[in-house]
């Protein structure tokens, strides 16, 4: 099939002012900045992948089609069910965002060139009662179900379904015109939606969330909700902030790091070609809070392997993006365990099978979290240059008690046994057989040279 001759525009808008526009000609994709955006005070780059550069000099499809891409979920099915909700000409990136693309994550927004500037000062939004939010979830799984709004269109990144909504005024809104959402909900993951039979997933993003803030992690904030009977996560959106004057929302510049590293979304684990700990930390290197960022990502992944959640690839680790290019990790999402689905029956996961989305060296790459070890981690260190790694690790082991105990004793009534026993007493346990492995931090010299 011959590839259309005609170019397709999208204006790319930040906070009011045009940053440039994303074209589309025979197949070949093209991002150029605009001339005023360069001058802007609150200029900065849309990708750490794509730095300012003069309006004539522009970025081509192996940068502008993986940042674009990445926009929208991962999943086929779930595209597919979002161009049959708003009548696409095709899934491609380009033909959903042109739909969906005024409340994206981050601070861009997708507007037709001919679409009149986005009015941001104002907050623009309709009340929704909890059946019909009610409602609304149940049209995320089933998209023929129109809603009476068919206006109201979002892109949320990610595998998993989930919608937004405006938190205004006590009260959740429709957010109308360009007035954006500031919380997203997330659906249980079905029983059909893997093999594994991921039970009870939204009290297991909470109480992952929970455990990693005793530990000291910046985490989305959340909590577990129920509108009409349908149980979802509700996670407040750090790249949204209510203006001093409380009168509009500002989007905060953000990206996660296959964009940052023009990896497209297929490739967002490390086994499958994305990014890695060690590339990551070498990225963070040129973070304004480097040391910060260094530690909490890398004591992330290290409690990643204590709590066994697997899925820490490069989209769920994101960077806020400022002026001038400057950038610093945002707090941690999107956080499951494996602990509740360990076992031997046709619906769990052997621990044996268990692979972690981010290899940790030794002599070679392991990524199977039942061969990893604490000298796995302490050469992964020593090759980013960490040379405090045995120090934090002790440090997050010796608190490991503390954190269970004050997690446990903040759990909600009724909070389902088979989510919290399997986390924390798996936790508990890799820490104490962790133990063991760790050596004196005077032991580990820092890699010379950094990342190799």
């Amino acid at each position: 099939m011959a590839r259309p001759s005609k170019s397709r525009a999208l204006d790319v808008w930040m906070n009011g002012e045009r940053v440039g526009v994303w074209t589309i000609h025979r197949g070949e994709h093209q991002f150029n900045y605009d001339k005023d955006w360069l001058l802007s005070p609150r200029a900065r780059p849309l990708s750490l992948s794509m730095p300012l550069r003069p309006s004539d000099e522009p970025y081509r499809t192996d940068v502008v089609q993986p940042f674009f891409d990445n926009l929208l979920p991962d999943s086929d099915e779930i595209r597919r069910r979002m161009s049959s909700r708003f009548g696409t000409a095709s899934t491609s990136p380009f033909d959903l965002l042109e739909e969906m693309g005024r409340d994206c994550v981050g601070a861009i927004q997708l507007l037709r060139p001919d679409a009149a500037p986005p009015d941001i000062r104002d907050i623009q939004g309709r009340k929704i009662a909890d059946a019909d939010i009610a409602k609304l979830l149940a049209q995320v799984r089933a998209p023929n179900l129109l809603a009476q709004d068919d206006d109201f269109r979002i892109s949320l990144a990610g595998a998993q379904e989930k919608t937004a909504l405006l938190w205004h005024d006590n009260a959740w809104c429709v957010p109308e015109g360009t007035t954006p959402t500031t919380h997203i909900f997330k659906l249980p993951i079905p029983a059909s939606e893997f093999e594994v039979d991921v039970f009870n997933s939204v009290e297991n993003e909470w109480l992952c969330a929970q455990l990693l803030r005793q530990y000291g992690i910046p985490c989305a904030d959340s909590r577990i909700m129920t509108f009409a009977g349908q149980q979802v996560l509700v996670v407040t959106r750090f790249d949204r902030k209510l203006s001093s004057n409380g009168e509009w929302f500002l989007r905060l510049p953000q990206e996660d790091f296959c964009q940052a590293t023009k990896t497209p979304p297929g490739k967002k684990y490390e086994k499958e070609g994305g990014p890695g700990i060690l590339k990551i930390m070498e990225l963070l290197q040129g973070s304004n809070e480097a040391l910060r960022d260094r530690e909490d990502f890398l004591k992330t992944q290290f409690l990643f392997w204590l709590m066994c959640a697997t899925d820490g690839h490069a989209k769920n680790f994101s960077v806020f993006i400022e002026p001038e290019g400057r950038f610093r990790l945002t707090p941690m999402y999107d956080v499951i365990s494996v602990h509740p689905y360990l076992g031997r029956r046709q619906t769990q996961v052997s621990q044996h099978k268990v692979t972690m989305a981010m290899a940790v060296i030794g002599r070679n790459r392991h990524y199977k979290w039942k061969e990893i070890h604490v000298s796995h981690w302490l050469e992964t260190a020593r090759k980013c240059g960490m040379a405090a790694a045995p120090k934090l690790f002790a440090e997050l082991i010796e608190r490991t008690p503390e954190v269970i105990e004050k997690v446990r004793a903040a759990l909600p009534p009724n909070f389902p046994d088979r989510i919290s026993g399997p986390i924390l007493e798996g936790l508990a346990d890799k820490a104490e057989a962790a133990k063991d492995g760790l050596v004196q931090p005077a032991s580990l010299p820092s890699h010379q040279g950094g990342i190799q």
